[in-house]
């Protein structure tokens, strides 16, 4: 079993969306390990996206991810990180498959529902940004 990051973004968090992403998070065999609801500064945000800094979307995204809560989580499953990425669907919500997270409940390319690591490695500093060793269960 592999352990990943996800993080249910403010515009899913506004429109109350939570509980249908994480049913379907449950239905895909995703078992939540650790879960919060919190609200990021823009400091938080900017140290989080901090390997995006030089990219021009970085004010957006840091505005975006800090104006409102968000429910950062670990799950985990078999090929956890690989599986997340197929279920969340393209970065972009209008070119996301139909059925994802994203072409379900994102509207654009920032504002698309959902976010989830993309290694191990990210994953590794995503949950520890959030989550003590004590807070992850399993």
């Amino acid at each position: 079993m592999e352990k990943t990051f996800t993080i249910l973004k403010p515009d899913t968090v506004k429109a109350g969306n939570i509980g249908a992403i994480i049913s379907q998070l449950e239905k895909e065999g995703f078992r939540i390990r650790a879960m919060k609801m919190v609200h990021l500064t823009e400091a938080q945000a900017q140290g989080f996206y901090y390997v995006h800094k030089e990219r021009p979307f970085f004010g957006s995204l840091v505005k975006f991810m800090s104006e409102g809560p968000i429910v950062p989580m670990v799950l985990e499953a078999d090929n956890a990180i690989e599986k997340l990425r197929k279920v969340m669907g393209a970065t972009d919500s209008k070119k996301a498959e139909a059925g994802t997270i994203r072409k379900q409940f994102g509207t654009d390319i920032e504002r698309n529902a959902i976010h989830g690591s993309d290694g191990p490695e990210t994953a590794a500093f995503e949950i520890a940004y959030f989550f003590s060793q004590l807070e992850v269960v399993g």
